[in-house]
C-alpha cells in the first residue's frame, strides 16, 4: 500500500475548515447611532451559532471622536476600512449596513470584494457611486420636512459655514425613526444617540470602480412603514441599482428593534440565497 501523504491530509483538513467556517456578520449601523443598535439582533444571531462583529464608526457609539471635526467620509469609515484589513485572505464577511450605513457598505466593497461574501442595505442609502451628483443627493439622502425642522445642528467650521453635525431632536425620535418600536428600545435610542458627522457625508463619492466591486452580492431589505427612507425611496435606489434580491419587512426604519427577529431570519435567509450552506 502506498505511504499516505500527511501533507496532503493536513491541507484538506484545512480546506474543508475554511469551507465550513460559520457565517461572520458584520453589523454598521447608521448616522448617530453605533454598535448598541444592534444589541438584539446580535443576541439572536450568536445564539444561532453565527460570528457577529458590530462596529462604532468614527464619533459613533463608545468612539470619542467630535462629529465636527471629521470632515472627509474616508475618516469616518476608517473603523470598518481598518477592521476588514486586519482579516486574513481566507476569511470573509456578510456585511450588513443600515440606512446611512449603506454608504459604508459600498465603501468596503469598493475596496476589498474579495473579503464580502453578501452586501446587505437594510432601509439603507444604497447608490453606486456615492454622492456624485445631484439625482444622487435626492434619491439617496431621506426627506424628512414633512415634520418642519428635524435637526438640531452644529456649526464646527463658524456659523457662516454649512453645518457639520446633525442629529434628530429629541422629542421628535420616536415620532420620525421608532414609532413601531418598543418603548424600552426608544428609550435607549433617546439616551445614547449622538450628532453624526453631517459634513462626512458630503465627500462619500466612489469614483474609483475596483474590477471586483460589481462580483461581490447584493440583496436589499425594504422597510415597509419607514418615515426616514420611505419605502418609494427605497424603491428608486433599487430600480437605479438593482440587487439580486429584494426583501420587505414590516417595521419603521429601525427593523433591528421594531421586528428583529423576522429581520435575523431574512438575513440567514439572503446569505442562503446566494448559494452558501449556513452550518
Amino acid at each position: 500500500m502506498p505511504k499516505q501523504n500527511n501533507n496532503n491530509k493536513k491541507y484538506s483538513h484545512k480546506s474543508m475548515e475554511i469551507q465550513l467556517e460559520k457565517p461572520h456578520f458584520v453589523f454598521i449601523h447608521g448616522v448617530g447611532g453605533g454598535s448598541w443598535c444592534w444589541y438584539k439582533v446580535k443576541c439572536l444571531m450568536k445564539s444561532y451559532g453565527y460570528t457577529v462583529t458590530c462596529l462604532d464608526l468614527k464619533s459613533a457609539g463608545i468612539d470619542p471622536s467630535d462629529p465636527n471635526k471629521i470632515l472627509s467620509f474616508d475618516d469616518y469609515n476608517k473603523p470598518l476600512i481598518d477592521f476588514l484589513s486586519s482579516l486574513s485572505d481566507h476569511e470573509h464577511v456578510i456585511l450588513v449596513g443600515h440606512s446611512a450605513g449603506g454608504l459604508s457598505v459600498t465603501d468596503a466593497t469598493r475596496k476589498f470584494p474579495n473579503k464580502i461574501r453578501l452586501a446587505v442595505y437594510v432601509a439603507a442609502t444604497m447608490l453606486k457611486s456615492g454622492f456624485l451628483t445631484e439625482q444622487d443627493i435626492k434619491d439617496g439622502v431621506p426627506d424628512v420636512s414633512e415634520y418642519g425642522a428635524v435637526y438640531d445642528l452644529e456649526f464646527g467650521l463658524g456659523p457662516d459655514k454649512p453645518p457639520t453635525s446633525a442629529i434628530v431632536k429629541k422629542e421628535l425620535q420616536q415620532k420620525v425613526i421608532y414609532h413601531m418600536s418598543p418603548q424600552e428600545d426608544v428609550t435607549l435610542a433617546t439616551m445614547l444617540l449622538k450628532p453624526g458627522p453631517l459634513h462626512a457625508f458630503q465627500s462619500a463619492q466612489f469614483r474609483e470602480e475596483n474590477e471586483g466591486a460589481e462580483k461581490v452580492a447584493r440583496v436589499y431589505i425594504k422597510t415597509l412603514y419607514d418615515r426616514v427612507m420611505k419605502p418609494e425611496q427605497q424603491d428608486k435606489m433599487i430600480a437605479k441599482w438593482p440587487p439580486s434580491n429584494v426583501y420587505v419587512i414590516e417595521s419603521d426604519h429601525s427593523p433591528n428593534f421594531s421586528n428583529p427577529l423576522i429581520l435575523c431570519g431574512i438575513l440567514v435567509k439572503a446569505y442562503v440565497s446566494i448559494g452558501h450552506t449556513c452550518t
